[in-house]
């Protein structure tokens, strides 16, 4: 029996029964890498430790948190930050997570679009990227109503409120959402339950399903190359390492990861021991009062963009309400980025520096939606009202003019 024991756990008796060494070359150590690419390429990794970060916070907050509207906000701002040993630092830990990692996700995305990383072949590696975002999304909004402060409660408010438009309303499903008429304690109870344990299992799979959509074509590179991958790694494997054009996943390219990691958990833990704040609204360290209203309701910054989208000084036409226009323009910001790859009409895989006027459509983009963000956290009165109407013009503009814009580069270049 011992000797039966011995082999199931040997190395030799794991790799019989799991294949354990033929998964480790698929999936490591003959994965191939591009050699042309730069720092922007370790994102990935990035994002998968802050999620872990966010995993086992939010694991030890959850110990001391207590979903129930007479209890919530003190569990958070008394419990956890001042009777709970080290409580004050994985709540920083958690908010700060929270909050960086949607700069990783925006970054990790516009690279994929400056690189064409969404293109010919690629389209299910950025389905899943961007199903991933939503679900990030989501679950970011989910844990903002937790704290039960005014922000988090009036957040959850108007943006269940959505739900109250057109034939949406008749439907009932804001309350249905919310539980009752109002935002109240089944609200909290079915957004911890959201938060903690279903978008955490949803992310899971999103994020296995956008790995395995990676491994298949291969990962895009800065010059998007179309590499032979598997000539390629018959040199590196020869000897030839200096003439390949491919490195292995592992040890070489996570080593690489490791480095960038390391330099951004400097920078992530600067921010929880010395400004923490950044993500933590002011106005949320009141106790949530249904009494008495925020002068000003904003959501955390990653939103802003798409809020501004939905508010501004829309006219009535078409026999549809300004409030409705709003709203479907606030819905469509939230689905767009998913079909890019079939808005682009360029058939080759370019970067952008290659595609004059796409270039200059990429950089218009990237400051309009600085701008949405800016304007989405100032009062919505007087000229503030009237850029983000602009902005948000220019937005559905930049949009439309997309499959016009590829096609020009792409019939400039002689492609089409």
């Amino acid at each position: 029996m011992a000797e039966i024991k011995e082999s199931l756990f040997s190395a030799e008796g794991l790799d019989k029964r799991l294949a354990t060494k033929k998964f480790w070359k698929v999936m490591m150590t003959e994965y191939w890498i591009p050699k042309d690419i730069n720092f922007l390429w370790a994102l990935g990794v990035v994002l998968a430790v802050t999620f872990t970060i966010l995993i086992i916070t939010g694991i030890f907050l959850m110990m001391y948190y207590k979903p129930d509207t007479a209890l919530a906000f003190d569990s958070v701002n008394y419990t956890i930050m001042q009777e709970v040993a080290y409580g004050w630092l994985f709540r920083h830990m958690h908010g700060v997570a929270a909050s960086v990692i949607f700069l990783v996700i925006y970054i990790h995305m516009f690279t994929g679009i400056y690189y064409g990383s969404y293109k010919k072949g690629r389209e299910m590696i950025w389905i899943s990227g961007m199903l991933l975002f939503v679900t990030f999304s989501a679950a970011g909004f989910s844990g903002y109503m937790l704290p039960w402060g005014q922000m988090s409660y009036w957040a959850a408010a108007v943006i269940t409120n959505l739900f109250a438009g057109g034939s949406l309303e008749a439907w009932g499903l804001v309350e249905w959402i919310r539980g009752g008429f109002a935002v109240n304690d089944a609200t909290l109870t079915r957004f911890f339950m959201l938060h903690v344990f279903l978008l955490p299992i949803v992310i899971l799979m999103i994020i296995v399903m956008h790995f395995y959509t990676l491994r298949i074509p291969h990962v895009n590179n800065q010059s998007s190359e179309d590499i032979d991958f598997d000539a390629e790694a018959e040199k590196y494997l020869s000897g030839n390492k200096k003439d390949s054009k491919v490195i292995p996943f592992w040890p070489v390219f996570l080593s690489k990861d490791f480095a960038v990691v390391g330099i951004f958990l400097i920078f992530y833990f600067y921010l929880v021991f010395f400004n923490y704040n950044f993500a933590m609204d002011p106005v949320n360290f009141d106790p949530a009062n249904s009494m008495v209203t925020p002068a000003h309701i904003y959501p955390e910054w990653y939103f802003l963009w798409s809020y501004e989208t939905l508010r501004g000084p829309f006219f009535d036409m078409f026999g549809m309400k300004a409030g409705d226009i709003g709203l479907i323009i606030f819905g469509l910001a939230q689905m767009i980025f998913l079909v890019f790859p079939f808005l682009d009409k360029d058939p080759e895989i370019k970067p952008a520096y290659q595609r004059p006027r796409f270039h200059i459509w990429f950089w218009i983009m990237i400051i309009d939606l600085v701008v949405l963000s800016v304007y989405g956290k100032l009062p919505p009165t007087g000229a503030n009202a009237w850029v983000g109407f602009y902005a948000t013009a220019l937005f559905l503009i930049l949009w439309i003019s997309l499959p016009f814009v590829t096609k020009a580069d792409a019939k400039a270049r002689g492609a089409l």
